[in-house]
């Protein structure tokens, strides 16, 4: 993040707020991104469960969750660089998380980032 003004930072910030808000209902009309990532949110989920067996989806804090969905679908589908995705998504469970989100979301997404294909390992 290099400035809480960065127009990507706010689409992110938009993003994931109403990506909270779609946990506990159905919002209308939600941007592209939003509606990308509630298509896929099983997916993402079973990735988010091999990265962190210990920690069943549904005992999962919702904002921390939806945090991941959203870096997970950037890591695979942006041309954003990996780290930038991470320290993005850490950004945002410092803001809108608990005390530990961002320790989580950090080790979740490294281990998802570990994981994946060597296709964008050197950035």
């Amino acid at each position: 993040m290099k400035t809480a003004t960065d127009p990507r930072h706010l689409r992110r910030r938009e993003a994931v707020k109403i990506l909270f808000a779609e946990t506990y209902t159905d919002q209308p009309n939600p941007p592209e991104l939003v509606q990308k990532i509630i298509n896929q949110k099983d997916r993402l989920n079973k990735l988010i469960s091999n990265a962190a067996p210990q920690w069943p989806i549904d005992k999962l804090n919702k904002i921390d969750l939806v945090i991941l969905w959203l870096a997970i679908y950037e890591l695979e589908e942006g041309d954003t660089p990996p780290k930038v995705i991470i320290d993005e998504a850490v950004e945002l469970a410092k803001e809108f998380g608990s005390e530990s989100s961002s320790s989580f979301i950090n080790g979740v997404l490294g281990t998802i980032y570990k994981e994946e294909p060597d296709k964008d390992k050197n950035e």
